[in-house]
């Protein structure tokens, strides 16, 4: 795939799209760029502006790479509960009654199975591999190159057991298609020169990047606008009129839109429009925080993921960014100071050299978390022309380029660049099975 700098609108007004997508974070964004490659003409609707700050792919550090892991694991629903009482635990999750949150916290307790992470983290490090292999095209072509930097990352394990058991596992990891290798003291001065690092340990992921956001975004807009999408922000959608299972309106507070085919690609806010046509999609709103500093001189150079308090560090020209955290709050973007002190303890106990103003910049962004952490992508079961790409989670900049791919091949019913099948929407149907029709 490579970024094309020009195109034309083809066959159709603007104002009646062959394909609406809804949603101009990174999901949306890379679903109208595949869709507009394929022959559509598209439209894509956005709430706030691309890149704003309430968006989740703004405030965030932007990690993409081959690696990761599920939110679930086993232990991690009760993690989450203890941590009402234990606060540097990652995951919180607060007393609910709501049934849908509910719901979705009993599926994450299914998905911690060893069987069910080793599952999903396969089809984790597939998607991050061609959505890799994506945005290094992308750099290298006319599009948004200074949006994205593959600089390789620094896995920092605080305690001798951890990094004892990643040592251990580095062959697996790399028999199966992550690149790691073990950094002995000399090469991490070598890689982070300015820092003094209090760890037991380190590996370095060779393919380690990040998206700079909001920049990637805001410059990738700028590619899909000169292709001939159609990019509408600050356009809220209102309401739909469905009738026999197609979506024949969408209301907008910028006027009704009559497409033909619907694309539901809005994050966090997926939930509340599906709804409004009587689809529950399985995603949560997950509270994650990022506190941004200007830059100590002994800071990092490149990205640094503190692996036991799952808090990412990179560099961000003058300033520092640190972010992480989980919290099952619902919509709410208030402040916890409880667990931004989380972030900063993770921070200082890793790195206790470093020193920056006392009064940070602090962000709160929601993402858009399926109980397996993988995304949905494909039709919504019952509809003609209403597909899903919503639920990319924590790892959302390392999925969605492929899950836009994947969006629009199966939009048009071509041959998938993977196996689309453990994606599929309707894998966690009322009636199916308890692995969800899997």
């Amino acid at each position: 795939m490579a970024i094309a700098s020009s195109g034309a609108p083809i066959g159709r007004s603007p104002a009646d799209p062959n394909v609406l997508v809804i949603g101009g974070g990174i999901a949306g964004l890379f679903c109208a760029y595949f869709l507009r490659q394929a022959g559509h003409s598209v439209t894509l609707v956005e709430r706030m502006t691309i890149g704003d700050p309430r968006g989740c792919s703004s405030g965030n550090t932007g990690f993409v790479g081959i690696g990761g892991a599920p939110m679930a694991g086993p232990g991690t629903l009760g993690n989450g509960l203890r941590s009402l009482l234990r606060p540097d635990d990652r995951l919180a999750v607060p007393p609910t009654l709501d049934p849908d949150r509910l719901r979705w916290l009993l599926r994450l307790r299914r998905a911690g199975s060893q069987d069910e992470v080793r599952r999903v983290a396969a089809v984790m490090l597939e998607m991050k591999r061609r959505s890799l292999e994506i945005l290094r095209e992308a750099r290298d072509s006319t599009g948004p190159g200074t949006g994205f930097s593959a600089t390789g990352m620094v896995q920092a394990y605080k305690s001798p057991a951890s990094f004892a058991r990643a040592r251990q596992a580095v062959p697996v990891a790399v028999a199966g298609g992550v690149p790691l290798r073990v950094l002995s003291p000399e090469e991490l001065r070598a890689i982070e020169p300015d820092c003094d690092f209090d760890i037991a340990g380190a590996l370095y992921n060779d393919s380690g990047g990040f998206m700079h956001a909001p920049d990637f975004a805001i410059a990738f807009a700028e590619v899909l606008a000169g292709l001939g999408v159609q990019l509408l922000d600050n356009c809220a959608v209102l309401g739909f009129e469905a009738r026999d299972g197609s979506v024949l309106r969408v209301v907008t507070d910028a006027g009704v839109l009559h497409p033909d085919e619907v694309v539901l690609a809005a994050g966090s806010w997926s939930g509340a429009l599906a709804r409004q046509l009587d689809i529950r999609l399985p995603v949560q709103p997950v509270r994650g925080y990022a506190v941004t500093v200007e830059r100590p001189r002994n800071g990092p150079r490149g990205p640094v993921h503190l692996v036991e308090g799952t808090v990412a560090v990179r560099a961000l020209g003058d300033r520092l960014r640190f972010a992480g955290d989980l919290t099952l709050a619902g919509m709410s973007r208030s402040i916890s100071r409880r667990r931004v002190a989380r972030l900063v303890r993770t921070v200082r106990e890793h790195l206790p050299s470093l020193t920056w103003d006392p009064k940070p910049q602090v962000w709160v962004g929601l993402r858009p978390c399926t109980p397996d952490s993988l995304p949905l992508i494909g039709r919504a079961p019952g509809w003609r022309n209403l597909s899903i790409a919503a639920g990319h989670g924590h790892n959302g900049m390392g999925l969605a380029p492929v899950a836009g791919q994947l969006l629009a091949q199966l939009l048009d019913g071509k041959p998938t660049a993977m196996d689309a099948s453990p994606l599929r929407v309707g894998r966690y149907s009322i009636g199916s099975s308890e692995r969800g029709e899997r």
